[in-house]
């Protein structure tokens, strides 16, 4: 036992066995952080060797004097075996196929969440949440392929032969928004249900409606999510690559017509490695510069997803 004075001739006795309470090290937790630490690093790690790659072999490209990186910013032309390096045709055609999809996507995500969220029985919600996001297990080829087989044909016997041709951004987008919808559909919900009880029960005690406070009261209030949801779905359309590599065309076309085929950006960097390049060639560089240019919209795309989420983020008590 060990002593000490209280300052009024007393003196209060501690037992020595508190000093097992001084923090111990937990070797399984220590082991677990390292391991966490590990994961980050090696991730961050591997982003930034990506990063150089691009840049490395992108400066190359930019390096040659036939390039001109506001001509291959504005440029409408990309014609590399002619010295025609505008990537506005690429862009355009991923832009649009990825507008098609969302036009699919958004929608159809939001009001499966809704319905999962605020209708839906929980053995129904069990059963299918699951089922929707089977979807998303389905490979990238086989939607591709049911584009170029189903959806092809379904909108030319609509629209006409003369309007669609066989190969159009339309159907790569209307199929690439079947697989991103369970994306959406999934965050959207989760979104949803977080979103307190207490908000709908007193919305309900107003008078309102489940359709009322399912659209005017919850989801208002996971607005920060559904968005966050959106913007990944749309960094999902813009990087996806098997559906237009197969239903959307194999050529630079700047049009904006969905009915018109079209190539994008994956699906040239696609289309060229995939045939006997060079190293150090200009379509093997030009490969790079594209794939840089992605990056920086994907990357614009997460940025612009936090600050959404942090503007409209709704905390509650």
């Amino acid at each position: 036992m060990t002593t000490r004075s209280n300052g009024m001739g007393k003196s209060n006795s501690y037992p020595t066995k508190a000093r097992g309470l001084q923090k111990r090290r937990r070797w399984g937790e220590t082991i677990i952080q390292s391991l966490l630490f590990f994961a980050g690093f090696v991730s961050i790690f591997t982003t930034l060797g990506i990063v150089y790659e691009l840049g490395k072999e992108a400066l190359l490209f930019f390096r040659t004097p036939v390039v001109n990186l506001l001509d291959f910013l504005t440029g409408t032309k990309w014609q590399p075996h002619i010295d025609q390096f505008g990537v506005l045709p690429l862009v355009s055609a991923t832009l649009l196929t990825t507008a098609m999809a969302m036009l699919v996507a958004i929608p159809l995500g939001l009001a499966a969440a809704i319905y999962l969220s605020e209708y839906a029985s929980l053995r129904v919600r069990n059963t299918l949440k699951p089922v929707l996001e089977i979807l998303a297990g389905i490979p990238t080829i086989v939607y591709g392929y049911f584009a170029l087989t189903l959806v092809t044909p379904l909108l030319r016997s609509i629209f006409g032969r003369d309007i669609v041709e066989i190969y159009n951004t339309a159907s790569a987008g209307l199929v690439m928004g079947i697989l991103i919808l369970p994306l959406i559909a999934s965050i959207s919900e989760d979104a949803l249900n977080a979103v307190p009880r207490s908000l709908r029960e007193a919305a309900y005690g107003l008078g309102a409606t489940k359709l009322e406070v399912a659209v005017k009261v919850v989801v208002p209030a996971a607005l920060s999510g559904i968005a966050a949801a959106v913007i990944l779905g749309i960094s999902r359309a813009i990087g996806e690559t098997m559906i237009v590599a197969v239903a959307a065309g194999a050529g630079p076309n700047f049009t904006f017509n969905p009915f018109r085929g079209a190539e994008t950006m994956t699906g040239h960097i696609v289309r060229i490695s995939g045939g006997d390049l060079s190293y150090d060639s200009m379509d093997y560089n030009s490969i790079f510069a594209i794939g840089l240019l992605l990056f920086v919209i994907t990357l614009t795309l997460n940025i612009v997803s936090q600050r959404v989420v942090r503007r409209f983020r709704e905390v509650y008590e």
